[in-house]
């Protein structure tokens, strides 16, 4: 019997423990940020322990950044946790991408831009969003704060085996419809918990066609399907991605022979498959207060099924039967570790060339990473967001979910490129709906959503 590609990643990692309980994994690379590490390191004090793989762990700052003005941080918590950071990286003799620095940004952004996400790894971090990297075919999960410490301590974390789940999606993608439509279509699909107890792995010629950014973007929403990680094996892609990053394998080419080994062998099985047919994927918009809540632009919102449907219209001032195109959007926000990256800002800055920003309608780009930030306005994708009436912002996680002064104000609804819809994630009161960046660029010029699919030229409902 063949095996999968978690299946081949995850035996390698073994130390000890039988399959079926706990075992005990190696773990490659630590992930860390300000908010979910400084518990972590007071505990190995307390304990008179030190970390032991420094080279192994990496930190940066982007929960808590300011994007105005980095370096004028009024809250008192977030200041506090930021210096907290600064100082366990310097005692522990850990690398920190610091506030402003050149490689600073989102955690799960930072990773790849310097090669440290490479195929075949366990990779963990203080956050759920850690299944982004598992687009390189590495196992890469969020861990919480106690995992921390153990992990910093022993370089290692008890995990019991999940199953395994194909998702096999098939089809060319229309013009206007992007990765975020493909994982927002399978969450409103199957629901918010389709992918718990699963390693999930995306496959199939819609994957393959994906540049390494889009599969990020579908890993990194993975875990808001359920799935504690979503995999996707490596190929040229993957390789020509990492290749001359600056920590990038030394001996590269013998680092390339062993990544075509991980991929799903043809006899190998899966616990669960579901299927999706891309081609026939319309942009996709959340209308409630999960991702499961979600429809094709053109779709008409779903009659009330129980308590958490009656209290999301509620909340978010909608009623069943209304349409996307029903919702005053007032503000936008084109960032976060789903959609922050260089190509996302220029599918937005397609849509905004030329344009304005509808009278009343608040909208900022975020770049992920300073990285992206610089390359961005090499190519001169900052002016024309800023030409259109946005503003354009340093990097961070900003308003994804509002631990910072990026902020939605109470009651105004968001078109938002972020992973996450909940109650006040962005703010008391405030109403989300994700989107991609192009739907969230064109709700920015119109003050609604309007199917993107009308400026670039792509079908549109009803079309032939």
């Amino acid at each position: 019997m063949g095996k999968t590609l978690f299946d081949k990643v995850w035996e390698r990692h073994v130390v000890t423990g039988e399959e079926g309980q706990a075992q005990l994994l190696y773990v490659d690379l630590q992930l860390i940020h300000e908010v979910t590490s400084p518990q972590a390191f007071e505990g190995l004090r307390q304990a008179n322990r030190t970390v032991r793989r420094p080279d192994k762990t990496f930190g940066t700052m982007d929960h808590n950044v300011p994007t105005k003005d980095i370096f004028t941080i009024t809250d008192l918590v977030s200041k506090k946790q930021m210096d907290t950071l600064r100082k366990n990286c310097e005692e522990f003799g850990i690398t920190l991408c610091d506030n402003g620095s050149l490689r600073q940004g989102i955690v799960h952004m930072v990773g790849p831009e310097v090669g440290l996400t490479q195929p075949g790894k366990i990779i963990v971090c203080g956050d759920s969003h850690t299944a982004t990297h598992g687009a390189f075919g590495a196992i890469a999960f969020g861990i919480g704060t106690s995992e921390v410490e153990h992990v910093l301590a022993t370089q290692t974390i008890w995990q019991k085996k999940p199953k395994r789940m194909g998702i096999h999606v098939s089809g060319q993608l229309q013009p206007g419809v992007y990765a975020k439509d493909i994982i927002l279509a399978l969450i409103a699909r199957y629901g918010v918990d389709f992918g718990v107890g699963y390693a999930a792995e995306f496959y199939g010629d819609t994957i393959r066609n994906l540049t390494m950014e889009e599969r990020m973007t579908i890993c990194n929403m993975s875990i808001e399907g359920g799935a504690k990680m979503g995999m996707m094996a490596p190929d040229e892609k993957t390789v020509e991605f990492i290749r001359d990053k600056e920590y990038a394998p030394k001996d590269f080419e013998e680092a390339v022979k062993d990544w075509s080994t991980l991929y799903t062998d043809e006899d190998a099985e899966f616990d669960r498959v579901l299927e999706l047919d891309a081609s026939t994927l319309e942009p996709y918009i959340t209308w409630g207060t999960n991702p499961e809540m979600g429809v094709a632009i053109h779709e008409s919102f779903p009659e009330i099924r129980d308590h958490n449907d009656e209290l999301a219209y509620e909340y978010m001032d909608l009623k069943p039967g209304q349409k996307a195109a029903d919702i005053p959007i007032e503000y936008v926000f084109i960032g976060s570790c789903t959609n922050g990256r260089l190509s996302d800002l220029q599918e937005a800055a397609k849509i905004v060339k030329g344009k304005k920003i509808k009278e009343g309608v608040t909208g900022i780009v975020v770049p992920g990473s300073r990285p992206v930030r610089h390359a961005a306005e090499a190519l001169g994708i900052d002016q024309v967001f800023k030409d259109a009436g946005f503003e354009w912002r340093e990097p961070g996680c900003s308003m994804c979910l509002g631990m910072n002064p990026d902020k939605v104000p109470e009651f105004v609804h968001c078109a938002s490129t972020s992973n996450r819809n909940f109650v006040g994630r962005q703010g008391k009161n405030s109403r989300t709906h994700l989107c991609s960046p192009a739907m969230a660029a064109a709700a920015a010029i119109n003050g609604k959503f309007i199917d993107v699919r009308e400026i670039l030229g792509g079908k549109t409902h009803g079309a032939v």
